[in-house]
């Protein structure tokens, strides 16, 4: 049954995600305030409606948090300020808060207890996959504490709206959901920074270098490096919001090999600010996988 969800933000996933919910039926309110006219275009596409962020608490039963993980706690300590006032003012009934960001375990816990004693049921998701398109869904997995009610299976409702949801098992709790995304992020996008590491560091070595280890890939490696070609490109534009994921990846690790992942996000901070500039990272990636693609196999 068509339901009406707020999103924040209508960013690419926020966007794409909000597009098949409203293809179902839905109301998707969002708050614009602030945001660039290519976000708010964005939104219109999606079938979005912009209003204001109090009325995203007091009209929407299931409130999805999509945006940067920087950004992941202050939005929720801004959602249970207005429905304080909301609940306060109307005696609203509880909402369903989901956290969909790429944050730590301890992070997306500390945020749950924000909502303590708060009338507002919280959700620990994570979406694993890029932004729906075409017959392309990725997975929202969801766990919740064990007094969330039937908070999960209303939010398991969007299955039957547009949506892939995945309840994890019986005995989950807050932090499950999003240690599995720190889990498979950390290896599909440690994979991509380790690439582009490596690239890197041959070209600095000389351009002889990196065009001889193009060479022994595609003898050696040819599914490691079909799969460098795919990957590098589609991350140069996204290298700005995986720093923060990084960071939130070493801290679920922990240790000495949490160091790991604290070196993507340095080494993707660098390549962001690549991208920004037009700089020489940028130009050396971009190459590398040109000349892959060109590149013969061995068979060839």
């Amino acid at each position: 049954m068509p339901v009406t969800v707020a999103i924040i933000a209508a960013g690419a996933m926020g966007g794409a995600v909000a597009q098949r919910l409203t293809e179902a039926g839905c109301t998707v309110l969002t708050n614009l305030d602030g945001r660039s006219e290519a976000t708010r275009k964005r939104a219109r596409d999606a079938g979005m409606q912009d209003v204001p962020f109090a009325d995203l608490v007091s009209q929407a039963p299931l409130f999805l948090s999509i945006l940067p993980p920087r950004d992941a706690e202050q939005l929720a300590k801004d959602y249970l300020a207005a429905y304080d006032a909301v609940s306060t003012a109307t005696g609203a009934a509880s909402p369903i808060y989901v956290d969909c960001n790429a944050v730590s375990p301890e992070t997306v816990k500390r945020i749950s207890g924000l909502f303590t004693h708060s009338g507002v049921h919280f959700i620990d998701a994570s979406i694993i996959g890029g932004p729906p398109q075409g017959s392309y869904n990725p997975t929202f997995y969801a766990s919740a504490a064990s007094d969330a009610g039937n908070a999960l299976s209303i939010f398991a409702e969007l299955g039957n709206l547009g949506l892939k949801v995945s309840l994890l098992k019986e005995g989950s709790d807050v932090g499950d959901a999003s240690a599995l995304k720190m889990s498979y992020a950390g290896i599909m996008k440690g994979l991509t920074g380790l690439f582009a590491t490596m690239i890197l560091s041959a070209h600095a070595s000389s351009p002889a270098t990196a065009d001889a280890l193009l060479l022994e890939l595609r003898a050696s490696q040819p599914a490691v490096l079909d799969r460098l070609v795919r990957a590098v490109p589609d991350m140069l534009p996204k290298a700005y919001r995986w720093v923060g994921e990084m960071r939130e990846i070493s801290a679920f690790v922990g240790g000495p090999p949490g160091g790991i992942h604290e070196g993507m996000a340095g080494l993707y901070e660098r390549i962001a600010q690549s991208v920004a500039e037009d700089g020489d990272d940028k130009r050396v990636l971009e190459e590398f996988v040109e000349a892959a693609k060109r590149a013969p196999s061995e068979s060839e």
